[in-house]
């Protein structure tokens, strides 16, 4: 890791740098490339203050995001953050950027008030459940479940 490379919370003046990204992660999970439409949606959720971005950059470039959303346990009584998206670019993979967005992702959330961080990945995703496991996080053995609305027959 250089002397340049730094994590902030994003802003509208990085919406391009972190649509590029935001694009690539989408791709990477088998989504059609959208970079207009990745675009309004990170600047929709900014505008509303619905989600915390954290952008790793490294000189000029972005090389890295975590997109964390705020909600809150009613059984703990405490706000919650969920990391929903952890993206590094391929070109920057190996280097610590996705343990230092981990650690930066922490940091922004205890100072919002969280008092906790989950997210969830696939059971076959070995190299970010040993990342996250080597940063602390605890792997739990909670079943989720989900229901598409678009696609359900539920009515209401």
């Amino acid at each position: 890791m250089t002397d340049d490379f730094r994590i902030r919370t994003a802003t509208p003046d990085d919406l391009d740098e972190a649509a590029r990204l935001f694009d690539a992660y989408r791709q990477f999970y088998g989504q059609p490339t959208d970079p207009a439409a990745g675009r309004a949606f990170l600047a929709e959720r900014m505008a509303q203050r619905e989600s915390l971005l954290l952008l790793a950059w490294q000189g000029g470039r972005a090389v890295g995001f975590a997109q964390l959303y705020p909600m809150f346990s009613s059984v703990r009584m405490v706000p919650v953050f969920v990391l929903n998206d952890l993206y590094v670019d391929a070109n920057a993979r190996r280097t610590g950027v996705g343990r230092r967005l981990l650690d930066a992702s922490a940091v922004a959330a205890r100072a919002a008030g969280a008092r906790r961080i989950v997210l969830e990945t696939a059971v076959e995703n070995l190299a970010a459940r040993a990342l996250y496991r080597d940063a602390g996080w605890d792997e739990e053995s909670t079943q989720w479940y989900a229901l598409d609305l678009a696609e359900s027959r539920v009515d209401g």
